[in-house]
């Protein structure tokens, strides 16, 4: 932000109006605007998952292996996802939440675009990495603006539906993959950049949306900002009265800032590894578990019905379309139970109880127990829990740390939590299934429940109990101590020293 605008030390009530709010359509534009970015993620995920057999078929355009889309590909898209994370992650707390969640689309919006048109598999693979560093760089934004914009009191069940909407775009994806893989209507080489370059087209329809979303109010007073704040809060007030008809109750609570322009990585870092060391640890272990379970395995499903169940290419989004439908419905039916029964429980029992499914899953798939329809109902019922989980890690990493750090903690957890489980797992999941052996695959399987199960362990012992608490009471901003430390030390000062008085009328 500009270094021309002014900062002090200010007291405000903004953070304790916001969360006084009740819902109204104010918030609903900031769901729509904002919580579609997941959709968009899952679209990605899963065509690139349904068009892998067909990208790997004579004819398609490209000289490409399956193996290549599911493994190459893949760690590709969540290694650009990690640095955009990061990168943007540092211009987020810098610049604003609303600056970088238009540019970070626009970066997805253009590298899409360029996909549909690849016609070697290197530009493809660039397109991959570019593809993934906006949508990384989503993540910290969108998760920083949702936070600090939603009320306290249904923070986590909204969290978790917008991150759970990432199935909604999987569901789509499936029914385009199907339709515009159907050869009857489609050139074998024209049909999958159909899908790429249709995601081009809804990022500019969110884009026009997203224009009208506000700028997150917390973070504007924190740089000196606090007048378009003020404007922010109060335009949401005279929307929620109208649509309410009735008078707000008064905020309860103030904090005092002293106000700052920007926040340096060393300030960063020791917030995050030396203040919180504990909940640097529960936001890696959440990270790592659900990466490794998401991108190295649903990246690859349509290579296991293939492979295994031998089900036609075009055929593939049926089955990936039954998991996306039950997969949304975990967070949208659990959701509500991390702002009453709390964060700990619900944490560490949804990871726990994916986990052990999982391990049930892959013992029935080495048995050679499953079909593609009971490998697909197995996965409605493991993605039932483990998708509130993984949900819950980005709930649980935008919300624990100060202020000033939120989005370069969200996208420090997403980054190392990716790398570990998401580069590295599509690189070995794709190995194993491309053997052809069952053990293999189910070795895979094995892996994602053991670090699931590990991870809510952590949480049950690590997991803060943030449920239906300020932001500010979770974690006091880093402006707020600086503020506390000023006062403290102008009380030690002799009065003479404490400069003059004000006047009085």
């Amino acid at each position: 932000m500009s270094s021309s605008v002014q900062v002090g030390t200010i007291r405000t009530q903004i953070p304790a109006r916001l969360d006084r709010l009740p819902w109204s359509r104010w918030h609903w534009l900031i769901v729509i605007g904002l919580g579609t970015v997941w959709i968009l993620d899952g679209l990605e995920v899963t065509i690139v998952g349904n068009v892998a057999g067909r990208l790997a078929e004579p004819g398609s355009g490209l000289d490409i292996s399956a193996a290549q889309i599911s493994g190459l590909a893949a760690s590709l898209y969540v290694a650009g996802a990690c640095l955009g994370a990061l990168f943007f992650g540092w211009l987020t707390d810098r610049l604003g939440r609303k600056k970088l969640f238009l540019v970070s689309l626009a970066v997805y919006l253009f590298a899409t675009a360029l996909t549909a048109i690849s016609m070697e598999p290197w530009w493809f693979f660039a397109c991959r990495f570019l593809t993934g560093f906006g949508i990384g760089g989503e993540y910290a934004a969108i998760n920083s603006a949702i936070d600090e914009l939603i009320p306290s009191r249904v923070r986590g069940r909204v969290d978790l539906i917008i991150n759970g909407s990432f199935w909604i775009g999987a569901f789509l994806g499936s029914f385009l993959a199907i339709f515009f893989l159907d050869e009857s209507i489609f050139a074998a080489n024209v049909g999958w950049r159909l899908t790429f370059a249709l995601g081009a087209v809804l990022a500019v329809v969110i884009l026009l949306v997203r224009r009208h979303v506000p700028e997150s109010p917390r973070w504007l007073m924190i740089h000196g900002r606090e007048r378009e704040a003020e404007e922010i809060v109060a335009e949401a007030e005279r929307v929620v009265r109208e649509q309410t008809g009735r008078e707000l109750p008064e905020p309860e609570g103030e904090i005092t800032i002293r106000q700052r322009h920007s926040i340096g990585f060393g300030t960063i870092a020791r917030t995050v590894f030396k203040l919180y060391p504990k909940r640097t640890v529960l936001g890696l272990s959440l990270f790592v578990g659900q990466a490794f379970l998401y991108n190295a395995i649903t990246f690859g499903y349509a290579t296991i019905l293939i492979t295994f169940f031998d089900v036609p290419s075009g055929d593939t989004g049926y089955y990936y379309a039954a998991i996306a439908a039950g997969n949304f419905i975990g967070p949208l039916t659990l959701g509500h139970l991390f702002d009453t029964l709390g964060r700990k429980v619900m944490i560490s029992s949804t990871y726990i109880v994916s986990g052990v499914l999982l391990l049930g899953t892959a013992a029935l798939f080495q048995a050679d127990a499953l079909n593609a329809t009971t490998m697909t109902l197995c996965w409605c019922v493991v993605l039932f829990f483990a998708s509130t989980g993984a949900s819950s890690a980005y709930l649980t990493v935008s919300e624990v740390f100060p202020m000033e750090t939120r989005a370069m903690a969200i996208a420090f957890f997403y980054a190392v939590g990716t790398a570990v489980g998401g580069i590295t797992g599509p690189q070995v999941f794709s190995r194993l299934t491309e053997t052809g052996d069952v053990s293999d695959t189910a070795l895979a399987f094995v892996i994602g429940a053991v670090l699931m199960i590990a991870a809510g362990v952590v949480a049950a012992f690590l997991a803060v109990r943030a449920e239906r608490q300020s932001l500010e009471n979770i974690a006091k901003p880093l402006t707020a101590e600086d503020a506390e430390d000023d006062s403290a030390a102008a009380s030690k000062r002799p009065p003479a020293a404490q400069g003059p008085r004000p006047a009085t009328a």
